[in-house]
């Protein structure tokens, strides 16, 4: 098991996709040896870009009202990590959206990142590239059905649609999302931060 300090020293050198970015390689990755809570989304948006701060955008902060939390406690308590699947903005693609995160990061990192955090007890996997990644297998078709089965990847993952606004139409169509997910979410934020 590599040291987490080892481990984010060498994400944030890492340029591995430096041709093919559209920009220079900024890694995003907010994480520390007192994680026990991870939020696994695709990859940086462009405001995170900018800001090195992961979730400083609208996304964020729907994010946050699903977990309950302010943003001084979601940026300040060490308990709370931020990895996606990709640390590095992927650019914007012609029709609107981002690119997708490219799979060479997760590649990567992912098996050091998280084994250098001992002590992680849920992982929030936010969008479909990131259920299809932790779960295999054992995601379902689409991203809605595997939201749908949340049940069935406790007490480890629990997986949920991404925040982007772009989403909206998707939480008016689904309200037992925010009707039986997003409580049981606060309950475990909280047990997790309070314990």
């Amino acid at each position: 098991m590599t040291a987490l300090p080892t481990v984010l020293a060498e994400i944030a050198a890492c340029r591995a996709c430096a041709g093919e970015l559209p920009h220079e390689p900024r890694p995003v990755v907010m994480v520390s040896p007192k994680t026990r809570l991870l939020i696994c989304g695709q990859a940086p948006g462009r405001r995170v870009h900018e800001s090195g701060l992961p979730f400083t955008d609208p996304s964020g902060d729907r994010l946050r009202q699903w977990m309950g939390v302010d943003s001084e406690t979601f940026y300040g308590r060490p308990e709370i990590g931020v990895a996606a699947m990709a640390f590095c903005y992927p650019g914007t693609a012609p029709k609107g959206g981002d690119y997708p995160p490219p799979p060479r990061c997760a590649e990567l990192w992912r098996p050091r990142l998280l084994s250098a955090l001992p002590r992680m007890e849920l992982t929030l996997l936010v969008g479909g590239y990131a259920q299809a990644w932790a779960l295999g297998d054992r995601a379902q078709a689409n991203m809605t059905e595997t939201v749908r089965a949340w049940r069935d990847h406790l007490p480890a993952f629990l997986p949920l649609p991404h925040p982007s606004w772009r989403n909206t139409g998707w939480l008016k169509r689904n309200p037992w999302f925010e009707e039986e997910v997003t409580p049981y979410l606060r309950q475990r934020v909280r047990e997790i931060l309070n314990s």
